[in-house]
């Protein structure tokens, strides 16, 4: 199993953007804000937009919504 670390250095290795780089995109789209997801975002609108944007599977995608809400280890 991959640890959450692995699952960030990837998506940053795919997308040529840090977990923090995609969290400031999410916050300046309106899907986030610096404490988590926006009021009223669900989990799934941040993933769609990963997806569509950065061509990132579901398990990277779901790594970063928990790097966005907090997660660091």
């Amino acid at each position: 199993m991959m640890s959450f670390q692995a699952y960030l250095d990837n998506v940053e290795a795919k997308t040529g953007k840090s977990a923090d780089d995609l969290k400031a995109l999410a916050i300046d789209k309106g899907l986030a804000h610096a404490n988590g997801l926006a009021p009223g975002v669900k989990p799934g609108a941040v993933i769609d937009w990963l997806k569509a944007d950065f061509d990132l599977g579901h398990g990277h995608a779901m790594a970063i919504v928990a790097f966005i809400k907090g997660k660091r280890t």
